[in-house]
């Protein structure tokens, strides 16, 4: 089963506002999310916070929770380490 990922507007202004190679390396995440979303290597449950998970690439962490009615991951944030678990 391959997911479809969508990003949400602060997503994709988080990515448009960063350097090519991070956003390179957070994109070849993302595909890899289409396979298999619940890798542990991949990503982890937050805890508290319902089925948002969090994947880490270098010092950035991008927040996501998935649809299995639609197939679908939704990317809520990419946001560096320091900030990412602000607002939740």
């Amino acid at each position: 089963m391959s997911y479809t990922v969508l990003l949400t507007k602060p997503a994709i202004k988080s990515l448009d506002g960063m350097d090519r190679a991070t956003e390179r390396r957070i994109r070849t995440r993302l595909r890899a999310f289409a396979d298999n979303p619940y890798y542990p290597r991949l990503s982890k449950p937050l805890v508290g916070v319902g089925s948002i998970r969090s994947a880490r690439v270098g010092d950035w962490r991008i927040l996501f929770a998935t649809d299995e009615n639609e197939e679908a991951i939704v990317v809520l944030a990419v946001r560096p380490r320091g900030e990412a678990y602000r607002d939740l």
